[in-house]
């Protein structure tokens, strides 16, 4: 029994853990150092991205090593509770716990930076064969801290924590061990970047989706571009423009999640996992369909609506898309559309010019390229390029919480092409996301290597 005490120690009492299913699995706690800073509809094993295609390989036998339940117990509570990310090691797999339950788990320069030295640390163990991604508290994460960005609004002090993620997501998306995110309750933006790519994605009936990055004038970010471009006809578009919510059916149904589990079996699903000493594909499916559910979505689903969805979010132009709703609004049955244009209609317009052009260009760009992308589109909006108006969305939903926006420009038609195009306008080579271009070098590019990291010294 190891426990590697924590390099740099945050008492924060706000940091302590109010799981909702409490795990006793914990033999080796590893903390690190922190930074200063339908038919229509895709199979449910199977996500529209590249690392959750079947495994062809031959399956392995299942070998177990039972836990003492006991010696684990005393094991956690030898570790620091208070860290924002806990990484336990127990026999082959490896465990990620995002530990900001009173924060909904929300993604701070902290919780990044400590996420890519563990992923990094573990793809290069030969020992580790299987990583869980999991949440203490209500939520899996409720997405990226937007206080952190509103206090960082007079300078780029952000500019390390956006850089950092956005390299982070490659290498979930690319990921070269077995990963598992246990999902029992929101996952939203940034959060859900950590949920969607990975192999297998279990939800419950307490899971909710949203990527409502429009809605406080940023755009579908964290990878997104790549991911809802890839979803069922224009469900994507859809998702990003109103930040609309799923549940855990209608994840399973769109590919955003893999398998449906009851909350009260999550924990022993766990249990089961850490007792499988293999990262074999099918040997974790095995496991994962004993406690799992076949759901269908319910006859009022958003997805029922997608033949009506693909009519208005094909459209080339938000403005069209605004007046395909309306026109549609009018049928009998579209009663849903009321709430979906006033969802667009509160968002920023300029915010929502931005995120319909990224996830339009992401049907035609591979990941590197979306994620090259939405880190310019980030820095430039968060810079205020063309507009304030993700600090003023920030500050109506977080700070002074009056949920009464003041965009500028105010309307759709007043947003300016040329002031999109300079948001999307290119870095010189230096200046852009560094995505590995091979193996060899994968885990190359960090920020300390970067001409933003030299700049700042």
């Amino acid at each position: 029994m190891i426990v590697v005490k924590p390099l740099v120690s945050h008492s924060n009492p706000s940091h302590a853990p109010t799981p909702i299913y409490d795990s006793p699995f914990s033999s080796t706690t590893v903390t690190y150092p922190l930074s200063h800073s339908a038919s229509l509809l895709l199979s449910h094993t199977h996500g529209p991205f590249t690392n959750r295609n079947s495994s062809t390989s031959p399956r392995e036998p299942v070998r177990t090593r039972e836990i003492s339940t006991s010696r684990l117990l005393m094991a956690q509570e030898q570790a620091n509770p208070d860290e924002v990310v806990l990484g336990q090691e127990i026999n082959g797999v490896r465990v990620v716990t995002l530990n900001r339950p009173r924060q909904l788990n929300g993604i701070s320069d902290r919780v990044v930076y400590i996420l890519a030295q563990l992923l990094e640390k573990w793809e290069k163990d030969d020992d580790a064969k299987l990583v869980i991604f999991k949440g203490a508290g209500r939520a899996f994460s409720a997405g990226g801290d937007l206080k952190m960005f509103y206090e960082g609004r007079s300078d780029d002090s952000c500019l390390e924590v956006v850089y950092r993620m956005y390299w982070l997501c490659y290498h979930i998306h690319t990921y070269k061990k077995t990963t598992v995110a246990l999902v029992n309750g929101l996952a939203m933006g940034g959060g859900a970047a950590l949920v969607a790519p990975l192999k297998f994605a279990v939800v419950t009936e307490k899971t909710v989706f949203s990527t409502p990055e429009a809605s406080v004038g940023l755009h579908t970010d964290c990878s997104f571009s790549y991911i809802h471009s890839r979803l069922p006809g224009y469900l994507g578009e859809y998702l990003a423009l109103t930040g609309a919510r799923l549940n855990a059916k209608e994840m399973i149904a769109a590919g955003l999640a893999t398998h449906f589990v009851l909350s009260e079996k999550l924990e022993e699903l766990e249990r089961q996992l850490l007792n499988v000493n293999t990262g074999d594909e099918s040997a974790i499916r095995a496991v994962i369909e004993e406690f799992s559910t076949d759901v269908q979505i319910d006859q009022e689903s958003i997805l029922n609506k997608l033949p009506t969805i693909d009519k208005c979010f094909s459209a080339e132009t938000v403005e069209e898309i605004l007046k395909s709703l309306e026109s549609e609004a009018s049928i009998d049955g579209n009663q849903w559309i009321a709430p979906v244009l006033k969802s667009m209609r509160r968002s920023s317009p300029t915010a929502l010019k931005i995120t319909l052009r990224s996830v339009r260009e992401g049907r035609k760009q591979s990941l590197p390229e979306c994620l090259k992308k939405e880190f310019r589109l980030t820095i430039n909006i968060l810079r205020s390029v063309v507009t304030g108006d993700v600090y003023e969305g920030i500050r109506a939903l977080s700070i002074d919480k009056d949920n009464a926006p003041k965009w500028s420009p105010t309307t759709i038609e007043e947003v300016k092409s040329e002031d999109i195009e300079r948001v999307f306008k290119q870095f010189s080579s230096e200046h852009e996301l560094q995505v590995p271009s091979d193996d060899s070098n994968r885990w190359n590019g960090k920020y300390e290597q970067t001409v933003y990291a030299k700049s700042s010294q």
